[in-house]
């Protein structure tokens, strides 16, 4: 039997409230698992519209795949295909993954994807490069070149920079939340049975766990081993 680790998404709060898009995608999932005889062993829920870079819910869903020697699962194949984020998360992660409409796709299938992705991108590039230069040609003032916008430039410093930090800082900690308090109950009982933080942070890297980001570790840490715990990792978890 396979554990199977299920990630939905919707895009917009209406959905996830009404159940709209979302009751569709679980009863899939429920469905393969059900013909397959797999076992659903977590859910994890994204309310992200497909533009955004940001996936706390599959950063989680993907770190406890990876700690349960599970395998990542969603409805469909679309999902990926729609989603730059989640194609190049789901790459660099090395997870198992399944679509329940097509779970022969390969990471062949995921590299072809993610190109087509990212030449689509490219191609967006280009046609609003070339749409600027005709701008100027013609002689409009972009950017802080036009007084207009070098005012509202200046007001979005003052009132607008701060925010957004503030919101990205917050970001990353719901991601390390999302993740540390599913970890944190083993982590404690652990240290209840005696093991120090070094050997905690054995444990979590043997079995695959990994740290939510860069922010965990030191520089130096960072640099040399992304994603591996540490025992000053572990102490900073469990405080």
């Amino acid at each position: 039997m396979q554990k199977l680790i299920a990630y939905y998404r919707v895009s917009t709060k209406g959905q996830r409230i009404s159940g709209l898009g979302l009751a569709d995608q679980r009863a899939t999932v429920e469905a393969f698992a059900k013909a397959s005889g797999d076992q659903i062993v977590a859910e994890y829920t994204e309310q992200e519209s497909g533009k955004r870079s940001d996936r706390p819910q599959l950063l989680a869903a993907l770190s406890h795949s990876r700690a349960a020697r599970g395998k990542l699962v969603v409805a469909k194949i679309d999902r990926l295909s729609r989603n730059v984020a989640f194609l190049a998360t789901l790459m660099e992660s090395g997870c198992k993954f399944v679509a329940c409409d097509n779970p022969a796709a390969t990471e062949l299938t995921i590299n072809i994807l993610s190109s087509v992705a990212q030449e689509e991108a490219r191609a967006i590039s280009d046609r609003t490069t070339r749409a600027l230069a005709q701008a100027r040609k013609k002689g409009k003032l972009l950017g802080t070149h036009n007084p207009k916008n070098r005012i509202d430039h200046a007001k979005g410093t003052r009132n607008g920079l701060g925010k957004a930090v503030a919101a990205a800082a917050a970001k990353r900690a719901q991601r390390r939340n999302d993740c540390w308090n599913r970890i944190a109950p083993e982590v404690q009982e652990w240290r209840k049975k005696g093991d120090s933080f070094r050997k905690i942070a054995e444990k979590l890297n043997e079995r695959g766990d990994e740290t939510t980001g860069r922010e965990d570790q030191t520089p130096e840490q960072a640099a040399a081993n992304p994603g591996k715990w540490y025992a000053a990792t572990v102490r900073r978890l469990l405080g």
